[in-house]
C-alpha cells in the first residue's frame, strides 16, 4: 500500500492511498464470485453464467462491495503505517479503480496538535481544610431548622417587614395586563392567585414589599412599580407597572426549638447529638468532594497554563455548537425565554466557544498523558460504565449498548473512562502545598 501524506495548515492532513492491484484483485475475485453464484442472467443458469458476463452487468456493484471492504480497511492501515494521531476524520472521497485493477482515494483528516507535556507528577496544590468544626454543625442545624419552620396566622393588625402574605395580584402597564403587553414573561409578573410573598425590601420587584406595609386581610391596595431601563423583559424596560394587590393572609414565621423533640421529628428515633453526629459526617463527605474538586481545579489549570497549542478549528467548530446547545439547554430549565436567549446570542455564543476550546485542550492534554503512562480502558469497565448508563435509563445492558452503537457513542463513552482515570492518576500524583493564611491587619492603636 502507498500512502502520501500532504500536511496543511489547522491541523488537516491529506491521505492519497494506493493499494496494489495484487491486493484489490484477490478481493475483486471473491466478490465476483458469489455474484456468480446467484446472479440471475437470462439465458444462463443460475452459476452458470461467464464471468466475463457478470462483470459487465454488475461492475459497478462490484465497486461499490470492494469500496466498502476495502477503504474503511485501508484508511485505518495508512494511519497506522504513517503513524498518524486522527482524531476526526472529515472526509473519504475519490475513490478511483484503475485498469490494472489497483484502486486509489483520498482522505482528509484532522490530526491532534503536537505539544510539549510538562512534568505532570507532583502538580502543586493547595487544599481546603478537612476537619469540621462546631460552627460547620450549628449552621447546618440552623439551616435544616429553617426548612422546617411552621407559618402561623397573624388574624389582626397590617403587614410588617419579613412577615409571608398570601396574595391576589394582577398587573397592568398602560391599562393593559402585563400578560399582553409581555407575552413572554414569567406568569409571576403578570400576576397570580393564592401568591406566598415574603415582605422584604430584596424581594420580589422593586418598593413592592414597602407599598404592602400595614395592609389588612381583605384589603386592596395599588401598588405602582418602575421598572429599571434595563429590566431583562424587554417590553416592560423603564416602564410604570401597576398592581393590584388584595391581601389573604398574614403568616409569621415561627422556627422550632432545637432540641431532642425536635431532632426525632427530623429523624426517627434520633437524638440532638446524633442528629450533630449525622450532620458532622454528611460535611466531613462533601469537604472529601472539595478536596477532590480542587485538585482537579488546580491540576487543569496548571495544565493549561504550562502547554501551549492551538486547537483545530474544524474541531473547535464543532465542539463549539455542542457547548452551545447544553448552554441553551440549561438556561430554558432554568426558565429562561427563547426571546430572552436570543438577545443573550452573542454572550451565549461568546461563553460557548471559550467552554468548547478550553475543554478540547484539557481533553487533548489528558490524552497525551494517557497515552505516556499506558493509561487505557479495559473492555470491563467499557461494561460497567454501559451497565451502569443502562441502570440509570432503566433499560438493560444489551439495549443501551445497541443504542450506542447504531448511534457511535461506545467511542465517545470510552473516551470519558480514559480521561477519568487519567484524572485520577493525576490527582493520585499532586504535591500537596500548605495553605496560605490570610494575612491579619495589625489594629491600630
Amino acid at each position: 500500500m502507498k500512502v502520501e501524506v500532504e500536511k496543511q495548515a489547522d491541523s488537516t492532513s491529506t491521505l492519497r492511498i494506493e493499494l496494489p492491484p495484487d491486493e484489490v484483485s484477490k478481493e475483486w475475485e471473491a466478490i465476483a464470485n458469489s455474484f456468480t453464484r446467484f446472479a440471475k442472467i437470462p439465458g444462463y443458469r443460475p452459476g452458470k453464467a461467464p464471468r466475463k458476463v457478470i462483470e459487465a452487468k454488475f461492475k459497478k456493484e462490484i465497486q461499490d462491495e470492494l469500496t466498502k471492504k476495502l477503504v474503511s480497511k485501508s484508511y485505518h492501515d495508512a494511519i497506522e503505517q504513517e503513524k498518524l494521531r486522527v482524531v476526526s476524520l472529515t472526509n473519504l472521497e475519490d475513490v478511483q479503480f484503475g485498469d490494472d485493477k489497483s484502486m486509489r482515494f483520498r482522505a482528509t483528516v484532522v490530526t491532534a496538535p503536537e505539544f510539549e507535556l510538562p512534568e505532570y507528577k507532583n502538580i502543586p496544590v493547595q487544599l481546603p481544610p478537612t476537619d469540621v468544626k462546631k460552627e460547620d454543625v450549628d449552621l447546618a442545624l440552623e439551616r435544616l431548622r429553617d426548612q422546617s419552620a411552621d407559618f402561623v396566622d397573624v388574624p389582626e393588625g397590617g403587614i410588617e417587614m419579613e412577615d409571608f402574605v398570601v396574595i391576589d395580584f394582577e398587573g397592568t402597564v398602560d391599562g393593559q395586563p402585563v400578560s399582553e403587553v409581555a407575552p413572554q414573561a414569567s406568569k409571576t409578573l403578570s400576576g397570580g392567585k393564592k401568591f406566598w410573598l415574603r415582605v422584604a425590601p430584596d424581594n420580589f420587584l422593586p418598593n413592592f414589599s414597602e407599598q404592602l406595609i400595614g395592609q389588612k386581610p381583605g384589603e386592596t391596595r395599588l401598588v405602582i412599580v418602575d421598572l429599571a431601563s434595563d429590566f431583562p423583559v424587554k417590553e416592560l424596560a423603564g416602564k410604570k407597572a401597576t398592581y393590584t394587590v388584595t391581601l389573604g393572609e398574614i403568616k409569621k414565621k415561627v422556627l422550632p426549638e432545637i432540641n431532642d423533640e425536635w431532632a426525632a421529628k427530623m429523624v426517627a428515633g434520633k437524638s440532638l447529638a446524633d442528629l450533630r453526629h449525622m450532620i458532622e459526617h454528611d460535611i466531613e463527605h462533601e469537604k472529601e468532594h472539595e478536596i477532590e474538586r480542587a485538585k482537579e481545579a488546580q491540576i487543569v489549570k496548571y495544565l493549561h497554563e504550562h502547554v501551549q497549542f492551538d486547537v483545530p478549528p474544524v474541531l473547535l467548530r464543532n465542539e463549539t455548537r455542542r457547548a452551545l446547545g447544553e448552554l441553551v439547554q440549561r438556561n430554558r430549565e432554568r426558565g429562561v425565554s427563547d426571546e430572552m436567549l436570543k438577545e443573550k446570542e452573542k454572550e451565549l455564543v461568546e461563553g460557548a466557544g471559550g467552554l468548547a476550546a478550553h475543554r478540547l485542550k484539557t481533553n487533548f492534554i489528558l490524552r497525551g498523558i494517557a497515552e505516556g503512562e499506558k493509561i487505557e480502558v479495559t473492555p470491563q469497565e467499557l461494561r460497567e460504565r454501559i451497565r451502569d448508563e443502562a441502570t440509570r435509563y432503566n433499560i438493560s445492558p444489551e439495549k443501551m449498548r445497541k443504542e450506542l452503537e447504531e448511534h457511535n457513542g461506545i467511542d465517545g463513552f470510552a473516551e470519558q473512562i480514559l480521561l477519568g482515570k487519567t484524572l485520577d492518576f493525576l490527582k493520585a500524583n499532586v504535591s500537596v502545598q500548605p495553605s496560605v493564611e490570610p494575612a491579619i491587619s495589625e489594629q491600630k492603636s
